[in-house]
């Protein structure tokens, strides 16, 4: 994951030099770039020519605990006199740069964070330049119809409607197909929030739930409570859409899944039923679409027809596994994801661009007018302004880096792409099942998998033990799984996350895994063995650890006992 070794850096200190507070300085700081042989420059210049290798060579993300870290940041000063670009260069590389995380290093595999294409840098640069606002077309002209055309592109994608649907609707003002927002989080709160005004529309004597609040529409509707129902693998962002919608975290119905991590259909149209004989309103039905965990897919296809049948809002959270629709031979997968009424999908993870991009897509190109805001001195009604139905205002034209990526990359590179990720996962399955000392967990259906470290004596007993003897047991390989994930993470050669699950394979107990997520094109076979490889040495050094400590309290305990023996002759 990273290098230990770099070339050393001057470290900055507080007797750096101080620049002059003039005018005549300021104005050069917005102007005039530092020459090619600056910091700044050379930083630049290494960035430009090998990002890989500038990464490999000055992050280094195991020197310091994230304890010793805060003690550097701690003072809330800021400082009265400005220092010159170079310091605060060598500053960063030594302080900031030099202990983060190398998150496209083939050997980190445990988050939804990949390494990025050559090209996403300069123009990134160039984006930056311009600095536009896509709140407002004064503040980004070209960049509203380009950032409308990438979202009538993921919509296409999604929906598949015809060409000449998305010729006359793509840069229609009055028509909405989807708005850019900054992460998935955001994507599935727009959607849930247009799925409560869908609900709670206006009426006579009803001006609808935007404008009379919650707590009138359920009056209003006769209902007595509010809910949102999703898998227990949902996202944690739908809880704070619960909270933020106002219908409460309690109201946000976790139903139970079955061994393939997908929402069970009996448990759901079961707890429609007993949710309306309560009298509770029901604002959507979210699919999961790539849960987060373990990378599964709810049958949409089932979802699509139950909310069709009880007219319910329904939303696909397809924020990790949207990308799959780019495959021919895996998009099959997401099939019902087209009769969604909303869909939330990220660009930063599986669209392989920087961090900040996600989408909300609606399939009826009107519902987003429902949360539509309106201001005299901006976002006027009738403008093409995109803020009208955004939750967020101010906003980076990162349309521009989702656009690039899919014209340069394009749908068979995608393709390739998404292809490649999810047959290395089976790669990876088949490893682990091989394997004398590991256990899969979950299977791959994209390419994310869980699985823990056993040992070999234990691999083939453990299924045929009684369910207390597995708990007890599995507790105990629940903190060896623990213990490996940090330390593997503390020595920086490679990262997986972990997390636990409930494993039907254990009867539902509680099973803390290794999880990993195979979304990076650099990682190949010999990384992922090397993984495995770390991970057995870790786990066999803290066993011989633990035999080691278990012979020494035999010893002590012998020794006690000769000593007692010895104590009571002497007596007699």
């Amino acid at each position: 994951m990273s290098s230990k070794t770099r070339k050393p850096i001057r470290k900055a200190t507080s007797e750096n030099r101080l620049a002059d507070a003039t005018l005549e300085n300021l104005y050069r700081i917005f102007t005039i770039p530092e020459s090619d042989e600056s910091t700044l420059g050379r930083i630049e210049k290494a960035i430009s020519q090998n990002v890989d290798g500038f990464l490999k060579q000055h992050i280094v993300a195991t020197d310091q605990s994230p304890a010793e870290l805060e003690r550097g940041f701690k003072t809330a000063r800021i400082p009265e006199d400005p220092i010159f670009v170079s310091e605060q260069a060598e500053f960063l590389l030594d302080k900031v740069v030099s202990q983060s995380v190398h998150t496209s290093s083939p050997t980190f595999i445990g988050h939804m964070t990949s390494a990025l294409p050559y090209f996403m840098l300069p123009l990134s640069k160039m984006m930056i330049a311009l600095n536009q606002n896509l709140v407002k077309i004064e503040t980004s002209k070209a960049f509203t119809p380009l950032e409308r055309q990438v979202i009538g592109m993921l919509h296409r994608l999604v929906y598949r409607q015809p060409e000449r649907f998305y010729r006359s609707k793509i840069q229609d003002p009055r028509t909405a197909l989807g708005v850019f927002c900054s992460n998935g989080t955001i994507a599935n709160i727009t959607s849930l929030w247009v799925a409560l005004n869908r609900l709670f529309p206006k009426r006579k004597g009803f001006d609808g739930v935007a404008e009379e609040g919650l707590y009138t529409a359920l009056e209003t509707f006769g209902y007595r409570k509010a809910v949102i129902l999703v898998s227990e693998r949902g996202h944690y962002s739908l809880k704070k859409t619960a909270n933020l919608l106002g219908i409460g975290k309690k109201n946000l119905i976790a139903l139970p899944t079955d061994a393939k991590n997908r929402i069970r259909i009996d448990a759901l149209t079961s707890a429609i039923k007993t949710i309306r004989a309560e009298q509770g309103a029901i604002i959507a039905v979210v699919g999961v679409a790539g849960t987060t965990e373990t990378g599964n897919i709810d049958h949409l296809e089932q979802l699509a027809d139950i909310c069709a049948s009880e007219s319910i809002h329904f939303h696909v959270d397809a924020a990790w596994g949207g990308p799959t629709l780019f495959s021919r031979r895996y998009g099959k997968l997401l099939k019902g994801i087209e009769r969604a009424d909303s869909v939330t999908f990220d660009a930063h993870k599986q669209l392989y661009v920087p961090m900040g991009a996600g989408f909300a897509l609606f399939k009826d190109e009107t519902h987003l007018s429902l949360v539509e805001h309106h201001a005299e001195y901006i976002i006027r009604k009738g403008s093409r302004d995109l803020g009208r139905t955004t939750l967020e205002g101010s906003r980076p034209g990162m349309a521009m880096l989702v656009h690039s990526g899919l014209r340069i990359i394009g749908r068979k590179g995608y393709e390739l792409l998404i292809d490649m990720g999810i047959e290395k996962a089976k790669v990876f399955a088949e490893m682990i099942d091989e394997a004398s000392d590991f256990e899969l967990i979950t299977e791959p259906e994209l390419n994310i998998l869980t699985y823990r470290y056993i040992p070999a004596s234990l691999k083939g007993k453990l299924p045929q033990l009684s369910p207390n003897e597995q708990r007890r047991l599995n507790e105990h390989l629940n903190r060896l799984t623990i213990t490996i994930q940090k330390e593997q993470r503390d020595q920086g050669r490679s990262f997986v996350s972990r997390t636990t699950i409930r494993s039907p394979k254990y009867a539902n107990q509680e099973t803390t895994v290794f999880r990993v997520v195979l979304a990076n094109p650099l990682t190949q076979i010999e990384h992922l063995n090397a993984v495995l490889e770390e991970q057995r040495a870790i786990a066999q050094k803290l066993m011989h650890a633990d035999l080691k400590a278990y012979s020494e309290d035999m010893k002590a305990a012998a020794r006690e006992s000769i000593q007692t023996i010895k104590l009571r002759a002497a007596h007699s």
